[in-house]
């Protein structure tokens, strides 16, 4: 082969990358997003140390649920599982993969919601942002968990149409699963700083 058709077929190969783009950037996000929520809770945790005995929480106001919460986290992490074993039976080109994935997607809007009804009973007792440290913490960081598990429900509700249509790809899936797995598995460190 003369050189010049080197150089052309070279040209011509398609370069695939190590990593796709998907997982890649699916990777940086959750790395990112993660120090994002241990510079937040780490907040807390110095703030809350430092508090003088008897402020923290400021007298008269509500106490978080912890015990209903208990409950809304067993439903997270049941989801989670189940998109597990959907991600595993999908694989397997099995057919109720498609509703394994509805039910872990179905939990984790009961979550959501959950979380809202919760907020929604703590801000009518008095719990705000402005009423305390505690409140103005509470909010920031369990608000914003609350608008990454919305977003990741949207990506997996995407991947579940797609599912259900036969059409789903790979990518999509992952990508999805992974933003999941990322509110999934940050709950419980949220739940256990926070609201103990």
């Amino acid at each position: 082969m003369s050189t010049a058709a080197t150089l052309q077929a070279q040209r011509e190969a398609v370069r695939r990358p190590v990593v796709p783009s998907a997982v890649l950037g699916t990777l940086i996000f959750v790395v990112s997003e993660t120090m994002f929520f241990v510079g937040m809770i780490s907040a807390f945790t110095i703030s809350k140390a430092g508090a003088l005995p008897g402020t923290w929480p400021v007298p008269g106001q509500p106490m978080l649920p912890a015990a209903s919460t208990a409950l809304n986290t067993a439903a997270l992490m049941l989801s989670g599982v189940l998109l597990l074993v959907g991600q595993r039976l999908w694989a397997k080109q099995h057919a109720q993969a498609k509703f394994v994935v509805l039910a872990a997607w179905a939990l984790g809007l009961a979550f959501v919601a959950l979380q809202g009804r919760e907020w929604a009973a703590l801000l009518s007792q008095g719990l705000t942002m402005g009423s305390s440290r505690l409140g103005a913490f509470f909010y920031l960081i369990v608000g914003t968990h609350a608008l990454h598990a919305v977003a990741a429900l949207v990506f997996l509700g995407l991947a579940l149409v797609q599912l259900f249509r036969g059409t789903l790809k790979g990518g999509l899936f992952f990508g999805a699963q992974t933003f999941w797995y990322f509110v999934v598995v940050l709950w419980p460190v949220i739940y256990a700083r926070v609201y103990f």
